[in-house]
C-alpha cells in the first residue's frame, strides 16, 4: 500500500503492470475504491504502466471533512501525477472519475494525452437530486438508499449473483462524510463548455443498463469532443468494468494500441 503525501489528504494509491511503462492513470466512481478495476488489471497488455488511487474520503485515503469542490478533486490528483512525474498520461475515469478526467484534461493538457470517459457526463443529474441525496445519507446512512443506488448500478442479472454482495458491502462500509462530499461535488459541477472545447483523442463507454448515467448522457458528453468514439456494452449498468471485465478490457486494450501510447 503506498500513500502521496501531498499539499492536500494523502492518496492511496496503486501501481500495477510496467513501472517503467507508459502510464494509463484510472480514477473511480462514487462510494467505490480502487478495487473496482480488480478485474481488468490482469488482462489487460502488461507493457502499461496502471496507476489507481483512491480519491478524497474513499478507500485509504484521507477523508477531510466536506462539503468537496470538484476543483478539489481535480487538483488532488494533478499533485498525485506531479508526485509521481507523470506526463502523458491515458485517463480513464468512471463516474465521478470521468468528472475528474474531464477537469483534468481541461486545466492540464501536459498530464492527459488521450481519455476514457466511462459511465458519466459532463453534467449529471441536478443540484435538487444531489441535495435530496445528502440529505438522506445524512439522515439515515448510506445504507438507508444502498438498494437504489445498487439497481441503477448493477443489471438486474448480476445482482443474483454472490459477487454482488461484495460491492454491496464497499458501498454502505464508505464514510458519510467522503460519500456526501463527492455528492456535493458532482452537484455543483457543469463541464459542457471546457470539454467542448477540449481536443484531444476521447473515448467514452456506456453500459445498456446504466441506471446513473444512461447511455444517451454519455454520448453526448462525448460528443462534445470532436473526433471521439463511443461504445456500448451491452447487459452491463454502471459499472461496466465489473460486469463485464473482458469486454471492457478489450475496448481499452483497443484505444491504448490505437492512441500508440508509449
Amino acid at each position: 500500500m503506498r500513500i502521496a503525501e501531498i499539499d492536500g489528504p494523502r492518496l492511496h494509491y496503486r501501481i500495477d503492470g510496467n513501472p517503467d511503462g507508459a502510464p494509463v492513470v484510472f480514477a473511480n466512481s462514487l462510494g467505490t475504491d480502487l478495487r473496482l478495476w480488480d478485474q481488468v488489471m490482469p488482462i489487460l497488455p502488461q507493457e502499461y504502466c496502471y496507476i489507481r488511487y483512491d480519491k478524497r474520503g474513499h478507500g485509504l485515503s484521507d477523508c477531510p471533512e466536506g462539503p468537496y469542490s470538484m476543483g478539489a478533486l481535480v487538483s488532488d490528483v494533478e499533485k498525485l501525477l506531479d508526485f509521481l512525474g507523470v506526463k502523458d498520461c491515458v485517463f480513464v475515469g468512471l463516474s465521478i472519475g470521468g468528472m475528474i478526467a474531464q477537469g483534468l484534461a481541461a486545466k492540464r493538457m501536459d498530464l492527459v494525452r488521450a481519455m476514457v470517459l466511462s459511465n458519466t457526463g459532463a453534467k449529471i443529474g441536478t443540484r435538487e437530486m444531489w441535495a435530496d441525496r445528502i440529505a438522506a445519507v445524512d439522515a439515515g446512512g448510506i445504507e438507508a438508499l444502498a438498494d437504489p443506488i445498487l439497481e441503477r448500478w448493477f443489471s438486474k442479472s448480476f445482482r443474483d449473483t454472490p459477487a454482488f454482495w461484495a460491492w454491496h458491502n464497499m458501498l454502505i462500509r464508505q464514510t458519510k462524510t467522503g460519500y456526501m462530499g463527492c455528492c456535493s461535488a458532482i452537484a455543483g459541477t457543469d463541464f459542457i463548455t471546457p470539454t467542448s472545447g477540449l481536443r484531444l483523442p476521447a473515448l467514452g463507454i456506456a453500459g445498456s443498463e446504466d441506471g446513473s448515467t444512461p447511455p444517451d448522457l454519455v454520448r453526448e458528453t462525448i460528443d462534445l469532443i470532436p473526433g471521439s468514439d463511443f461504445k456500448l456494452i451491452r447487459g452491463a449498468g454502471h459499472l461496466p468494468c465489473v460486469e463485464k471485465p473482458e469486454e471492457y478490457a478489450q475496448i481499452l486494450t483497443d484505444f491504448l494500441k490505437a492512441q500508440g501510447h508509449g
